[in-house]
């Protein structure tokens, strides 16, 4: 295993199964490699085996701290990079920002200021690099520039490690990053800045020395290195939604996951909300157990919304529509939004702006690209991403085969698109929302304000729908929803009837408390044959053993969900309906108690 020191989400989920594999099978042998990781770390979680250091061909490079804290690090980044080439020797510069945003930013002052000193100063071609932007720009970066100039990359992370530039000298490190952290709580993403890891500072500085001695300037204080950053960066597991984690080992029979050999345990909230949702989605039945649902979710490498989505489709004709949505989820973007021409960039997307749904906007970009023989011109001329477009084409192409595995119709539904609504709110009716004012909504299980985004389909519409739901939401300077689309009321209680009911004109609350002590009364007594099934099991297995299971009923109830707690301290949503007053009401039911909590 490569790279080892970047711990994504996967990578941590296979060193608990290799252990678990390694100590059974003899005759396997598991090489864990990297170039920066904490080695002791990992020789002990894999049984203190042996650590081998092969030592490869690098050249010094001197580290500059600052001397007090910069405030704005974007422009201690100019001025360092100006300073640099100013009065230094040739070569090129490597500047670390942390998102889009701040690179574009940094261009554009390093351009104004060289434009201002005039032409008595050298050459100098500034080029940015960032995941959105189109990939013909992004491989300038290894041109050779012309007449000799120097070049100055400003990048995110992803210089880190997965590019390597010949020619980099000097790399100016601003001592931050970005990363997605998700909140379980609130169910919600927020892309959010955070100091560096000594580790990762460390993996910058080594880009100014691999092709000789070069200088890393670091925008923060050697005390601060030394006491303030983290020795690693917090590993993907512990700051990350869990579903497919929690699909992935109950599909491989491994029932408690409290007791799973993680490196680094993630946070117990994460761990239970994400069997929460794959409970309400139908993968999880009431004991925790894989669902028939569950086990075709697996075979998809999505996430579990997602899957659930597409085998939804399945019922209603339109599996190849959602396998085109579905795809074009799985990219970051497929638009591009270059800064000096947004206004003619917007215009170009409204072309092909479904009124009601987002999701329905990207199914239309790819039909029309299509029909235009899927053709990277077409794309340029109407600001899409040529590389994003040909990616959702070839994971669409993966995700059908896979459709066809599991023998599910590969059917269209035409032009109506409906259907496709329907199947959208299939996996995302636990991300329904109210209509609070024009461009705002309530989401109808935790009462947070959420905000359309002035880029959605949905943004400016002149009847703006009353019900709606949406991707996921995203913290920025708003909680703003992506990828909105308006669902019917009726659709979310018959797809999410754990949340959402429809009142019936003449029912009595008595009724209603009647039908809800029943479904609890169901779901206690599987949760009480399951934790007897668990015991016994238990009690085998300690028998065998010689000796009784450590683990307590406390564990076994904590990894069951289903059980139901007291109604949430959150608002009620009761519509008024148009016409008769015997019409049905959507009305939100009690919200199931997340697991153990």
């Amino acid at each position: 295993m490569d790279e080892a020191h970047e711990r994504s989400l996967n990578t941590d989920v296979l060193f608990g199964i290799l252990k678990g594999v390694v100590s059974r099978r003899r005759d396997m042998k598991l090489i864990v490699t990297s170039a920066t990781m904490d080695a002791g770390k990992f020789s002990e979680f894999f049984g203190n085996v042996p650590v081998f250091r092969i030592p490869g061909r690098t050249f010094p490079v001197e580290i500059v701290y600052a001397k007090q804290p910069c405030e704005d690090y974007v422009e201690a980044a100019v001025k360092q990079a100006l300073q640099i080439h100013l009065s230094q020797p040739p070569g090129d510069i490597l500047i670390f920002m942390t998102g889009q945003e701040d690179i574009l930013c940094t261009c554009a002052v390093i351009t104004d200021r060289l434009q201002e000193l005039g032409d008595k100063v050298p050459a100098i071609l500034v080029l940015p690099v960032y995941s959105l932007l189109p990939s013909e720009l992004q491989a300038k970066i290894f041109d050779r520039a012309e007449g000799g100039a120097r070049k100055v990359i400003v990048a995110t992370n992803i210089a880190e490690t997965s590019l390597t530039v010949d020619g980099i000298f000097y790399v100016i490190d601003s001592g931050y990053c970005k990363f997605k952290v998700y909140n379980p709580r609130m169910g919600m993403d927020s892309l959010t800045v955070f100091p560096v890891s000594q580790a990762a500072a460390n993996q910058r500085s080594g880009r100014a020395g691999r092709t000789g001695p070069g200088k890393c300037y670091r925008l923060f204080t050697d005390y601060a290195y030394k006491h303030e950053l983290l020795v690693q960066s917090v590993p993907e597991i512990q700051r990350t939604n869990l579903g497919n984690v929690v699909l992935l080992l109950k599909s491989l029979g491994i029932d408690n996951l409290l007791q799973f050999d993680f490196m680094d345990p993630p946070p117990q909230d994460n761990l239970l909300n994400s069997m929460y949702q794959l409970w309400f989605l139908g993968a999880l039945d009431n004991a925790g157990s894989l669902t028939p649902l569950g086990r075709k979710m697996v075979e998809f490498p999505l996430d579990p919304t997602l899957a659930k989505m597409l085998i939804f489709s399945d019922d209603l004709g339109c599996v190849d529509d959602v396998a085109t949505v579905v795809s074009a989820l799985s990219m970051p973007t497929i638009f591009y939004r270059p800064k000096e021409r947004e206004e003619e960039s917007d215009a170009a997307r409204e072309k092909f702006f479904a009124p009601e749904s987002d999701h329905l906007t990207l199914l239309n970009v790819y039909l029309q690209w299509k029909k235009n023989s899927y053709s990277s011109a077409w794309c340029t001329k109407h600001f899409i991403h040529a590389k994003s477009m040909r990616k959702v084409k070839e994971v669409r192409g993966q995700i059908l085969d896979i459709c066809k595995q599991l023998k599910m119709r590969i059917s269209t539904c035409g032009t109506d698109w409906d259907v496709v609504r329907k199947a959208i709110c299939s996996a995302y009716f636990q991300n329904a929302g109210k209509m609070k004012s024009v461009g705002e909504y309530v989401n109808m299980r935790s009462g947070m304000p959420c905000c359309l985004h002035p880029s959605s389909a949905l943004y400016g519409m002149g009847v703006q729908p009353e019900y709606i739901v949406y991707h996921e939401l995203v913290m920025t300077s708003k909680e703003y929803m992506q990828c909105v689309t308006a669902v019917d009321p009726e659709w979310l209680a018959e797809l999410g009837p754990m949340f959402f009911g429809i009142k019936q004109a003449g029912e009595t609350r008595a009724e209603k408390k009647a039908k809800e002590r029943e479904k609890r009364a169901k779901m206690e007594a599987e949760m009480k044959e399951y934790e007897s099934r668990v015991e016994a099991k238990e009690a085998a297995k300690a028998a065998s053993a010689g000796h009784r299971s450590g683990s307590s009923a406390s564990h076994h109830r904590i990894a069951t969900p289903g059980a139901m707690t007291p109604r949430m301290a959150t608002p009620s949503f009761t519509p008024s309906s148009s016409g008769s007053s015997t019409a049905p009401t959507l009305v939100r039911k009690k919200t199931p108690k997340r697991f153990g909590m």
